[in-house]
Parts: C-alpha cells; structure tokens; sequence
C-alpha cells in the first residue's frame, strides 16, 4: 500500500480538477439560468414571449453544437502535447466568453447583431467547455490507484452539480435581493462578469500541477500519433457510438430539468422563480455525495452495473416525476429530483474512468472526448426540444416520453458495452476486438 506524500498526488490532482471544472461548469450553466429567465426580453423582445424563450434556448443549444469541435480541437492535441496545457487554454477561452456575455449589450442597443454576438460568444463557450471535460477526468483517473479510479475520477464530475450550485445560487440571491426592473436592466451580468474572479483562481491550482505521469510514460515508449482524433475514430468507431450513446439520457435529462424546467415550471406551473431556483439549487448539492459514493462503489462491483441499473430505473420513473412536478408542490417536486437525479448519478459517478479504460493512453484524450460530447448535441438541444413538445402537444407528459425513449436508447448501448474494472489502464489493447481476460467479460 501507498503511504506517506505519495497519496497526495491524486488527491492533489483531484482537488485541481474539481476547482477548474467547477468553474467551467458555473460559466456554462449560468448562460442557462439566464436564458431560461431573461434573455427572451433581453435578446429576443419583438417576438411572442413563448417564442422569445425557445429563440433563447436555441442559443443555449449553440454551445453543444460547438462542444464537439472543441472536444475534438483540445483531444487533439491533448494526445499529442498533454492533458495539462489543454485544462489551461479551455479555461482561459471559456472565461474570456462569459466575461464577454456579461458586457454585451442587449437588443435595445444593438438590434440584431446582438442575439448573433450572444451566439457566437456562446459558440466559444461551448468550444471551450468541449475540451474542458477530457482534460480534467484524464488528469484525476491517470493519477489514481488502480482500485481508486471511479472514486478518483468522480471527482470533476462533481464540478457539474457544485458548478450548477454555485450559478443557480447565485441567481437565487439576485431575485431575492435586485428588483425585477433592475434583475432586467443589469443584474443578470453580475455572475458573468463574476467568473473573472474566479478564473484567476482556477488557472493558479492549475498551473501548479503536474502533467498526467501514464501520459508521460506512454510517451517515452511509443511514438505519438499524428492525427489522434481521426486514429480514434477509425480504429474504435463503435466503442465511441456505444460510449456517447450510454451517457446520451443522462446528459440530456440534466438539462431538462436545471434549464428548460426552471422556465416552464415559472411560468406554465405556478412556481416561485425564487422557489425553483432554491430546489435545484438544493438538488444540485444532494447530486455531490451521489456521485462520489456511486462513483466509489463502481470501484468495487463496476462500472457497467451502475450504468445498467441508472437507466433502467430512469426509464421507469420518467413519467411519475413528471406527475409530481405538474402538482406545483415543491417538495414533490424535490422528491422527484432526487430519483432522477439517483438514476443520473450512477452514470456520473463511474463514468470518468468508465471511458478513460475504454482507450489505450495515446488515444485516451481523444476518443473519452468525442464520446462525451457527442452526447452533449442531443443534451444541449433537449430544453428546446421540451419547449417544442409542450407547444405541440400541450401536455407535460410529451416531455416524459421523450426522456423515457433516451434512457431506453442509452440503457441498449450500456448493455452492449463490456466491464473495465480490472482492465490495466496503461496496458488498454491496441486492438478494440480483443478481451483482456482480466477484465472478466
């Protein structure tokens, strides 16, 4: 067993890790909360105050759109350079955008060229949030014990629920502190330009950890690949596809619930803005212990297992959780939450080391990514999607079917995909058709 200074070095990492990623996450999801509450009137006030709110949450789709590009421009060379510098550049761009965001000026001042900068900016958002994620997981799982890495690797999965706390938290203070008039006008741009603060803090924990030692060593054996993306994507094409697809309703339904849900629970259920606000704030904080303990227990009955049994629960429970929440009561509301938010974790927690085994180390950064945000099209276009639905059908229960047919869909892909909880992380086969005999599968 490890003693001594030697066990710091992944908790270290670790701890790097979740600070950065919580700071990219809180820049990404605040771009949410606000299109969902504001900027139908800051950004799109000529049209139908429905319409303006799908037109707002098209623009927050625009960050998906662009997180495979940048997954795939940071993986690249992520493979190449190492995992360190590419944490480094994502965070500066993503800070730089949602700075930016915080300073456009509206419609009233610029006309159409500002809901085209808001995409664009939000493009540059996604772009970096797209490289952001295969960083932080490579950099936690490759720097863990072998029989740690789901534990270790949960850990910048946590970045999401504390990156969604500290931004839905934050709205939350503004409504409940800045009038509506002013909430309108100018108190929506204090968490963008906010995240400047925090970016200093985020780059500083960075700058001093060091690069992945399994990247450094592979490096030292084998030469590296020219064109890491394109290798990945010829040589485990299916692994990518079955990958992408098992974290597909888990990804989507995140943000129907803490984007497109705060919008029509506001103005379709008769919830509170501040109430809403609370809930997912408090959801949002119950989703860290999950993913940390599911994340452990991965490391001890696999990973498979807990993807298996997250969808298979969600499928069932997607149209009761749909009920409580059309009670308008919040604390059935919250009750849902939990369940959903149960069934999700079980996919979060395992998941960075999930997909970090499931490629050799020269192609790791590359192929985790692609996996991870080619999901994020079909998640970042799900609120509206939601918004289309609900238009269509006038039912809440449209919404319920459309999350069950994603967790059907991802719960086939885990099944087809194989365990990798005894698979040597520095010795993953070359060959994607070959089983290692230790990985019991």
């Amino acid at each position: 067993m490890v003693t001594g200074p030697a066990l710091r070095v992944p908790r270290k990492v670790a701890a790097a890790s979740l600070v950065g990623t919580t700071i990219e996450w809180f820049d990404f999801f605040i771009y949410g909360t606000a299109a969902a509450l504001v900027f139908n009137k800051v950004f799109f006030p000529s049209v139908d105050p429905a319409l303006g709110t799908v037109a707002a949450l098209g623009t927050f789709a625009a960050g998906f759109v662009a997180r495979p590009l940048g997954g795939a421009f940071f993986a690249h060379f992520g493979d190449r350079v190492g995992r360190k510098p590419m944490l480094v550049y994502s965070l500066l761009l993503m800070g730089a955008a949602t700075v930016g965001i915080g300073l456009l000026p509206g419609y009233a001042t610029l006309g159409v060229a500002a809901p085209v900068l808001l995409v664009v900016l939000r493009f540059c958002q996604g772009f970096g949030v797209g490289g952001e994620w295969g960083g932080a997981a490579l950099m936690a799982v490759e720097n863990a014990p072998d029989h740690r890495r789901g534990f270790y690797g949960a850990w910048p999965q946590v970045g999401v629920p504390l990156g969604l706390v500290l931004g839905t938290g934050s709205f939350l203070v503004l409504d409940l502190t800045v009038a509506e008039a002013d909430f309108q006008a100018w108190g929506w741009r204090i968490p963008f330009l906010a995240s400047a603060v925090l970016i200093g803090v985020g780059m500083w924990i960075r700058l001093t950890v060091a690069e992945s030692p399994v990247f450094r060593a592979d490096q030292e054996r084998r030469a590296v690949s020219r064109m890491p993306v394109l290798d990945v994507l010829r040589r485990y094409p299916k692994v990518i596809l079955l990958a992408a697809g098992s974290f597909l309703a888990t990804n989507a339904t995140f943000y129907v619930s803490s984007v497109w849900l705060v919008s029509y629970a506001t103005t379709e259920l008769g919830y509170e803005r501040s109430t809403i606000l609370g809930a997912n704030t408090f959801l949002s904080a119950a989703d860290i212990p999950m993913i940390l303990l599911l994340g452990l227990l991965s490391d001890r009955v696999g990973r498979r297992p807990l993807f298996l049994v997250g969808m298979a629960v969600l499928a069932v429970a997607s149209v009761p959780y749909f009920l409580l929440v059309s009670t308008g009561n919040v604390w059935l509301f919250i009750l849902g939450g939990l369940v959903v938010q149960a069934c999700r974790s079980a996919v979060y927690g395992p998941q960075s080391a999930y997909f970090a085994e499931q490629f050799p180390t020269h192609l790791r950064y590359s192929g985790a990514s692609l996996a991870y945000q080619l999901a994020s099209i079909l998640g970042g276009v799900a609120p509206a999607i939601c918004g289309l639905l609900v238009l269509w059908t006038g039912s809440l229960l449209s919404v319920a079917a459309y999350v069950v047919a994603m967790a059907l869909v991802s719960l086939a892909c885990s099944w087809a995909m194989s365990e990798t909880l005894r698979r040597d992380l520095v010795d993953v086969p070359d060959d994607p058709g070959r089983v290692d005999a230790r990985q019991g599968a």
